[in-house]
């Protein structure tokens, strides 16, 4: 196993990486690590991952590369380190087993981070949404810390021999992941999603900020905004008309399918919405829209609002808004902001 500065380093090194591939950049020559064949077929891979999973556009997984990037700054992880001065304290290494999702793309690269840079050994269940993208950066690390491969292995059989597991699936998987791995150290991820609470005085630019926090990635990831908590008079045309760039969104097949059935199915039940051609507005207290919807939901007190965001809190993955999670900005979390609030690096230094 590398020392924990070379693993670290070779992170940073792919966050580089990351960060041209965001931006369709050319093979930047030898002074990357990779010979030029290893850079095209990297690339090669986010162009065609639509082809596997129709979410995954080519758009999509370089804006989710570009997230990495950040993620995989030098200083945000010597931030986010600095943390946990045990962190490279001797340990017996310990074999996790990891089951990644698929909403999104690379959607569990933290998750194998955390694994390697903690000393123990990852054992990869990749979606079948996302196979490819995972075991090809890997790859890629291998070059700049050789040992690294040994220490995140994908597999595509069960996830037998494991000292722990860290599983992000539904509600309803989770479940079975809790009945499964019940004898075993483990996180278990439900499923949760984001809000966006309004207070009335946010300007164009915001709201039309906001519009990258529910659009991305077609609304399918824990990150993505799909209820908004907005005052009792906010002109919700101020929404629409902010949010009016992302027009282009229904052009997408799966997308304009979801679109129209949902309309069709509330237009059926003469249920009250509102829709401008690429989204529905949905009054309705649930926390969970359905893609190409976006539920609201009217208050009056603020501080209802916060009761409201306490009694689901377990439901929630972050909130957007003045005060909180900058609008634009959910689905660029720092390396120490973690799913469902657990701290997966301390779970995994103190593994017994």
């Amino acid at each position: 196993m590398p020392p924990l500065a070379q693993r670290v380093a070779a992170f940073v090194q792919l966050g580089g990486l990351f960060r041209l591939f965001a931006a369709g950049a050319p093979w930047p020559g030898h002074a990357c690590d990779l010979a030029e064949a290893e850079y095209t077929a990297f690339d090669e891979l986010v162009r065609r991952a639509h082809l596997r999973n129709g979410w995954a556009t080519e758009e999509n997984v370089r804006h989710a590369l570009g997230g990495l990037s950040h993620l995989l700054d030098a200083d945000a992880l010597r931030s986010w380190l600095a943390a946990y001065p045990d962190l490279d304290a001797a340990r017996t290494p310990r074999t996790v087993g990891l089951i990644l999702a698929g909403n999104i793309p690379l959607v569990g690269f933290h998750d194998v981070l955390c694994v390697v840079l903690s000393g123990h050994r990852a054992r990869i269940k990749c979606s079948s949404d996302d196979p490819e993208l995972i075991p090809a950066a890997i790859a890629m690390l291998e070059h700049f810390a050789p040992g690294i491969a040994d220490q995140a292995v994908v597999t595509t059989g069960k996830l037998t021999g494991i000292d722990a597991v860290i599983a992000t699936g539904s509600t309803n998987t989770a479940r079975y992941f809790e009945h499964y791995f019940g004898h075993l150290p483990r996180i278990v991820r439900k499923g949760r999603v984001s809000v966006a609470v309004l207070d009335g005085t946010e300007t164009p630019e915001e709201l039309a900020a906001l519009g990258e926090d529910i659009f991305r990635y077609f609304g399918l990831g824990c990150r993505n905004v799909s209820k908004l908590y907005v005052p009792r008079d906010f002109d919700l045309d101020r929404l629409f008309g902010a949010i009016f760039p992302w027009k282009d969104i229904v052009l997408h097949k799966k997308y304009a399918n979801n679109y129209d059935y949902h309309r069709a199915l509330w237009m059926l039940d003469r249920a009250p919405f509102l829709e401008n051609g690429f989204v529905v507005l949905k009054e309705e207290q649930a926390l969970a829209s359905p893609v190409a919807a976006v539920y609201y939901e009217r208050y009056d007190d603020p501080t209802a609002v916060e009761r409201a965001l306490a009694e689901q809190a377990q439901h929630i993955q972050c909130v957007v808004g003045h005060g909180r999670i900058p609008f634009g900005t959910a689905q660029h979390p720092g390396p120490g902001e973690y799913a469902d609030g657990v701290d997966t690096l301390r779970f995994l230094i103190d593994l017994p």
